[in-house]
């Protein structure tokens, strides 16, 4: 489960970002507005035009002796899945140079200021429309306020202005890792997260699912509890359930009784067991075990020690590995039960899970249009 540290605190003066609201009322005739778009998140199987990710880790947040295996850890996930479909990558001016000699010419390097390497969180959701596409802004405010991110701010709109694409405002708080959907009109989300305070103070459920209604398309939301103030997150979705596709979801289950993350999955499980998706269907739901024997020595508390973390791309799963070899094969020949006409690709990447996170927090999809 994700442990990401409480690292690089410190927060910039004026950290949640103002919600974009219309103009004020000046007496002048009111225009017809126009017919607003149905826009749809689509399902992280659906094809990728490419994936973003960002080269941002810094020795502000990640320390001298992790960075330069963050580093590695970062440049081995962005070539992995440049096998599959273009990866164009964030980079500090000032790290191109080191970035260039870690991934060559296989991916994509843009000149950026960035904070930090988390695009899943940072970047924009991107969503469709018929034949346009667009990319909204959940107005990343550093988890609820627990690291600096003046830059990682701007990083959604930075990203659908380099994509050419819409920016989608919204007043609502969130990440893209607290969202997990089947791209039907279902979607798993953590309570935790997107219910907490730190992000939209008083929003009632049906509020928040009526404006994730209007901006991805769904139209039922399966709640998880999660778990807030562990982790960086509070419990982002991507790390306790995932869809497999439509009607199939893969959850994380912690058999450690001594575990606090022990009681939720078990929790989370029989939430998904008794839930149904949008269209009415009963899910199928299976399981990862969580790793029993780490390679990693000495781990912190916030590693992240779990396999549902995994990023689908054209063709592939990329998927952790973490030294236990029981598991690692388990989780693999489940993958590729769940996904038979995609190719698993299972990566070292202690260094990461060391900050608390995994591959599918560092990247975020961008679907064809």
């Amino acid at each position: 489960m994700r442990r990401r540290r409480f690292m690089g605190l410190g927060l910039a003066a004026g950290a949640v970002l103002a919600g974009c609201g219309g103009p004020e009322d000046d007496g002048a005739p009111a225009e017809k507005a126009p017919a607003q778009r149905r826009w749809v998140m689509p399902e992280e199987g659906e094809p990728h035009k490419r994936t973003w990710m960002a080269f941002g880790p810094s020795e502000r947040i990640w320390g001298a002796a992790l960075l330069p295996k963050v580093r590695q850890d970062l440049a081995r996930i962005a070539a992995t899945i440049a096998r599959f479909e273009p990866v164009s990558m964030l980079v500090r001016p000032g790290d191109l140079e080191t970035a260039r000699g870690l991934v060559g010419a296989v991916v994509e390097l843009v000149p950026a200021e960035i904070d930090d390497l988390w695009m899943r969180d940072t970047g924009p959701v991107f969503v469709k429309s018929g034949g346009a596409k667009a990319g909204v802004d959940f107005n990343f405010n550093g988890w609820g306020g627990k690291q600096a991110h003046t830059r990682d701010g701007k990083v959604a709109g930075f990203v659908t202005g380099r994509a050419g694409v819409e920016t989608v405002r919204t007043d609502l708080v969130l990440e893209g890792g607290g969202i997990e959907v089947d791209g039907e009109g279902t979607a798993i989300i953590t309570e935790s997260c997107v219910l907490n305070d730190n992000r939209n103070r008083g929003r009632t459920k049906a509020e928040v699912e009526a404006k994730l209604n209007e901006l991805l398309g769904i139209t039922k939301v399966i709640w998880l509890p999660g778990i807030a103030g562990r982790d960086i997150t509070d419990g982002h979705t991507d790390f306790y359930a995932r869809f497999a596709g439509p009607g199939v979801v893969v959850a994380g289950l912690d058999h450690d009784p001594n575990s606090h993350d022990h009681a939720v999955t078990h929790r989370h499980l029989d939430i998904l067991r008794a839930a149904t998706d949008a269209r009415g269907r009963p899910l199928r739901v299976e399981t990862l075990d969580a790793p029993e024997e780490l390679r990693a020595k000495d781990p912190e508390g916030d590693f992240a020690a779990g396999y549902i973390n995994f990023y689908v791309c054209n063709g592939a799963v990329i998927a952790p590995e973490f030294g236990d070899s029981k598991t690692d094969a388990a989780a693999g020949a489940t993958l590729r039960r769940l996904f038979p006409n995609r190719e698993v690709v299972q990566i070292n990447i202690d260094a990461i899970a060391a900050g608390g996170g995994g591959i599918h927090c560092t990247t975020q999809q961008e679907p064809v249009g």
